[in-house]
């Protein structure tokens, strides 16, 4: 679990010298646990206090980042077993897997796919980002063809290397090391040439062994030998072997601070899986139990969109609402007889309803306002979506402005507000939209009609 900021003002000298910027040590404790402040900001820590300092506040999982640039792929540095308790911060990587057995066709038809399955999100584009090289031939100048025909046309992609002889890992690294790939499997039977053979400490690589218990002596020896960017397979067998040892491993880390099992875990649905069905349902448990990569042989449009769907559910941050700006949004490039529709800043919301407004083709404005987050019904309740709300954001938002009617639709799910609203905005006529936003295509088309028909 992560230190609280009264375990840290224990350390701390105690003088209240201010000299932080802040009245007391226990403000600066709180800080710094916090993260928004480092322990050198005191001049009066000790070094060995600031590196204690500097330890506990390292997450218990350690962060390993594969590929470079915008595309690098973060996973670990994790800090709580469920959501609720703060937030999870690094979604796994989804990685499909190639062997260098398959034809030139397949080949390219798997890099096209991962390339051109990319969806958007309420706002987030979403994608599977990595590519599992595996040398299944035993050949290494197959395996080499294969990790140059992937750099030469996966220019984003970060790459996971397979192979069982490490010398094939070794030659493949050397052509792509600019791409910072992860080399699996290190075991115990080639830690030695890979402490020996990767200079470079910075290398990501994936520890296998049978068990959970096996890993450790090999984390142990590697960590010994500069080693850091380490991720984890166990050798999970079935799905419950799976979620044991993901749940075990994370349990170490976080509940025990057992830093030799404090790093993010890789998983092979694609090894597990006897169809393409059950590979998506052990993909899916994976991205809910902790795993760090998960591996699988296919992805399809219908299977991939799900599993994008939940990462983003489960990885985003539960202290903070997904929101859009308040604005007065131009959908279709309205003129000045264009429709006029009100909703809240719920992200989910306004991209539901933002779709369903540009695929009427209907040129129309969508008056979004701050509701902090909540959509229609949990605005309402709390007062944040009301009549008195509404009229004053109508007001400033300058929508009067842009048009030359006074017709305004707002949400079916606040009808009961209608009055009141007419109340506060006397010149507008209220018109009560739908619950759904798939309503709404055909409310936009009749309520054009109308306009065109009053002469507005």
């Amino acid at each position: 679990m992560p230190i609280k900021g009264t375990d840290i003002q224990k350390r701390l000298p105690g003088t209240n010298c201010k000299e932080c910027g802040l009245p007391t040590c226990f403000g600066f404790a709180m800080k710094l646990a916090t993260g928004k402040l480092k322990p050198d900001a005191c001049p009066y820590i000790a070094q060995s206090l600031r590196e204690e300092i500097e330890n506990l506040l390292t997450p218990p999982v350690k962060l390993v980042v594969i590929g470079t640039g915008e595309q690098a792929l973060n996973i670990g540095e994790e800090e709580v077993m469920f959501r609720h308790e703060k937030t999870f911060f690094h979604p796994p990587g989804l990685a499909l897997l190639i062997s260098d057995t398959e034809t030139d066709a397949e080949i390219t038809a798997k890099i096209d796919k991962l390339q051109e399955l990319q969806f958007k999100r309420v706002g987030m584009e979403l994608r599977a980002e990595l590519l599992a090289l595996q040398s299944l031939s035993g050949e290494k100048a197959k395996f080499i063809a294969l990790v140059e025909k992937v750099l030469s046309q996966a220019a984003t992609a970060g790459i996971v290397l397979i192979a069982k002889q490490f010398d094939h890992l070794l030659a493949a690294q050397e052509i792509c090391n600019d791409r910072k790939p992860l080399l699996y499997p290190i075991t115990a039977a080639n830690i030695d040439d890979a402490i020996a053979g990767l200079n470079e400490r910075a290398t990501p690589i994936g520890v296998q062994a049978e068990g959970i218990e096996e890993l450790v002596p090999l984390v142990e020896k590697l960590r010994s030998a500069g080693f850091e960017q380490i991720v984890l397979d166990p050798s999970s067998k079935n799905l419950i072997e799976a979620i044991r040892d993901q749940t075990l491993i994370r349990r170490a880390a976080l509940k025990k601070d057992f830093r030799l099992l404090g790093f993010p875990t890789i998983t092979f649905p694609c090894f597990l899986a006897k169809e393409a069905q059950e590979e998506v349902l052990l993909a899916a448990s994976l991205i809910a139990k902790y795993a760090g990569i998960i591996v699988v042989r296919n992805i399809k449009r219908h299977s991939l969109f799900p599993l994008l769907v939940e990462r983003m559910n489960i990885y985003t941050d539960p202290r903070r609402p997904m929101t859009v700006e308040e604005k007065v949004y131009e959908i279709n490039s309205p003129d000045a007889a264009a429709p006029v529709i009100l909703t809240t800043n719920f992200a989910l919301t306004y991209f539901a309803v933002s779709s369903e407004m540009e695929a009427s083709k209907v040129p129309s404005f969508l008056c979004i306002q701050n509701t902090e987050g909540l959509c229609v019904l949990a605005a309402w309740s709390t007062g944040k979506f009301a009549a008195d709300t509404i009229a004053s954001y109508i007001k400033r938002s300058g929508i009067a402005d842009k048009i030359n009617h006074r017709n305004l639709i707002i949400p079916g799910y606040v009808a009961q507000i209608k009055g009141e609203l007419e109340e506060e905005l006397p010149d507008w006529q209220i018109i009560v939209g739908t619950r759904e936003a798939s309503g709404i295509p055909a409310l936009l088309k009749r309520q054009k009609q109308l306009l065109e028909l009053s002469g507005s």
